[in-house]
């Protein structure tokens, strides 16, 4: 029977998974997660330790801890659990060992004073995306191309509540049995809203038209506005999922674009949005709708053809959120939501640009 590890041998397993390549070490090592200190420090205050108590944990590693629960959708009590139990998580977190590990409690705690976190009188997660957009660019990773605009519905724990219930929350009303018990209320997402999804049904081989499926969807949307060149979240918002996506086009426009190229479906095709990129110099390259009752003329399609292979990155971006990353909502109410979406839009770019130096750099 072998005896206790020591560390010697914990150092060679950590040699051996950074020959496997460590996914974590390298975004270590690409990352300077030191940019956020500062901002992180602002939002998240701490007492100085006076009262006494046991002192806190340090700010860039409880924020490299949401990191880890963005990657891999993450609970608190499974983030607590791995941390525990994987080298490469405590490496990336600087930990050994003997060291303390944050709970789930304290996890928890860290995330809801970021999320009530308040900079220059935006959310605190919205400059700590902004902090990392400068160093994108600092770096040579310029927003170049042209633009990609387009929103994905993100999925929340469905409510059951009844049709008067639902009436009374999108007056903006708190159901009075609700009201009634604090225990009830807590657990009920008052934010978050039902929408309807159509799938894209293509025509048959015979020429017969297929009928498109209307799929209900509960939770919220991630808009987000790319760049053609690299394929970074430049621009993003967080709403509720019945939120209208066309509406959002101009707060998604990324001005310091070298291109004047916009890109986006249908849903973003309006007098109001063309008129507002045209006063921009923007070039739009919004799909054109079929007309009502008529077939779409073959250049019509032809054209949207050729934006749909530009448009298409775009799907790239949220098929890795919801896939490797497994975004979805499980916290309640929009604040917490927009933290949620917002660290994965900003663990997604840091990803990406591990990818890009790997591009750029030599063989």
């Amino acid at each position: 029977m072998r005896g206790q590890a020591g560390f010697f041998d914990v150092e060679e397993r950590l040699k051996e998974l950074s020959a496997k390549g460590d996914a974590l070490e390298r975004l270590n090592a690409v990352v300077d997660f030191e940019l956020f200190r500062a901002d992180l420090e602002r939002a998240v205050p701490r007492s100085d330790g006076s009262k006494g108590g046991r002192p806190a944990f340090d700010h860039v590693l409880m924020f490299k801890v949401l990191v880890l629960q963005a990657s891999h959708s993450l609970s608190d009590e499974r983030t607590e659990y791995l941390i525990r139990d994987r080298l490469s998580f405590m490496r990336f977190l600087g930990l050994g060992l003997a060291d303390t590990v944050p709970d789930a409690n304290t996890i928890w705690t860290f995330r809801e004073a970021l999320t009530g976190g308040k900079l220059r009188g935006k959310p605190a997660i919205e400059v700590l995306f902004k902090r990392f957009e400068a160093a994108l660019s600092a770096a040579g990773f310029l927003a170049m191309g042209g633009q990609i605009i387009d929103a994905t519905i993100v999925a929340a724990p469905k409510q059951r509540n009844t049709d008067g219930e639902k009436r009374e929350i999108k007056e903006g009303r708190i159901p009075a049995e609700w009201a009634k018990r604090p225990a009830k209320l807590r657990q009920k997402d008052r934010d978050a809203r039902w929408t309807v999804k159509y799938t894209k049904a293509k025509p048959s081989e015979d020429g017969a038209p297929r009928v498109d499926l209307a799929v209900p969807a509960f939770g919220y949307k991630n808009h987000v506005g790319i760049d053609r060149r690299h394929r970074l979240i430049r621009s993003w918002a967080a709403t509720d999922a019945s939120r209208h996506d066309g509406a959002l086009l101009p707060a998604l426009i990324d001005k310091d674009n070298t291109a004047s190229d916009v890109w986006a479906d249908t849903a973003y095709r309006s007098k109001a949005n063309e008129k507002h990129l045209a006063d921009n110099g923007l070039r739009s390259q919004i799909h054109r709708k079929k007309p009502k009752g008529k077939p779409m003329s073959r250049r019509t399609a032809r054209a949207n053809g050729r934006k749909s292979a530009v448009r298409a990155a775009v799907e790239h971006v949220f098929a890795r959120q919801k896939g490797p990353m497994g975004l979805y909502i499980r916290t309640i109410g929009i604040a917490r939501a927009r933290t949620k979406i917002g660290l994965a839009n900003l663990v997604y770019n840091m990803k990406r640009l591990i990818w890009l130096i790997g591009q750029t750099a030599p063989a």
